[in-house]
């Protein structure tokens, strides 16, 4: 109990009436607030690319109504989460040391962080390269990141990139006549 001639700050009040929070909470809610984000910025470009499906004449809502619908109440679910995120932050207040510890995991997580980044530049470059050059290339890419550096690695990874990427290209185009993305390359 605080004693009646003690004089209290708001600091002391906040800290008085909040729940001691460690760090790995507080690391946790970042890591929410951090996808809450990049899920509202995904859903927002699938709303806008939901918008330049064709419309029917016998269905008048068009192809796109449900994908925005959807979108939409995801948006709007992540909107929702980001405020009360980051107002869970705001009452908890900065962590000592954060800045150190955001390093540390971007350097313990490096090969995901890569391994979506290349992921990230596949999915941008697929309709330029076409399937068969971006499944290439992405393939080649994710496997020399994780794995090691050898020659029977390499060329390992290089048979693994060549067998699923214009290996199947080939079966989809030859044994289902389906065809997958060309690209503007060939």
């Amino acid at each position: 109990m605080i004693a009646p001639d003690r004089k209290i700050s708001d600091g002391d009040a906040m800290v008085a009436a909040s729940p001691q929070v460690s760090d790995v909470e507080v690391a946790g809610e970042v890591a929410k607030l951090v996808s809450y984000v990049v899920f509202l910025i995904v859903a927002a470009g699938l709303y806008v690319a939901a918008i330049g499906l064709p419309v029917s004449r016998w269905e008048p809502l068009g192809a796109g109504a449900f994908p925005k619908l959807v979108m939409g109440l995801l948006a709007a679910l992540c909107l929702v989460a980001i405020v009360l995120s980051a107002r869970r932050l705001s009452r908890w207040g900065v962590p000592t040391g954060w800045a150190a510890r955001i390093r540390a995991f971007a350097f313990a997580h490096r090969l995901v962080i890569l391994v979506f980044l290349a992921f990230g530049l596949y999915l941008a470059g697929l309709r330029t390269l076409g399937f068969s050059i971006a499944t290439f290339l992405f393939l080649l890419v994710a496997q020399l990141i994780v794995a090691p550096r050898d020659r029977r690695t390499v060329v390992t990874a290089l048979v693994v990139a060549v067998v699923f990427s214009f290996g199947l290209n080939w079966l989809f185009a030859e044994g289902f006549t389906v065809f997958l993305p060309r690209g503007l390359l060939g």
